[in-house]
């Protein structure tokens, strides 16, 4: 076992094997990388996306029904009180 390891295929053996280790260990330590990125970018939209919400509700919140009705895009009556 340790002639094949002295010899020149062997030594070509193991230079391949540690080349590809490294390779495979540079593979995984980008992916880990890039998926932690997009983890950050998706956390950060959400939170971005819940502060248009709320700011979007509180706006809502403070009109009133009339004001409502338009700002959804109808037509307030008066004279049946309603939206349409």
């Amino acid at each position: 076992m340790i002639a094949i390891l002295a010899s020149p295929i062997g030594r070509v053996l193991g230079a391949l094997a540690v080349a590809a280790s490294l390779m495979g260990l540079s593979w995984l330590h980008g992916h880990q990388r890039g998926a932690a990125s997009e983890r950050q970018a998706i956390l950060t939209r959400s939170v971005e996306v819940l502060r248009e919400r709320n700011r979007v509700d509180e706006q809502a919140r403070n009109m009133d029904s009339p004001e409502l009705c338009r700002a959804l895009g109808g037509k307030w009556v008066l004279e049946d009180n309603d939206c349409q």
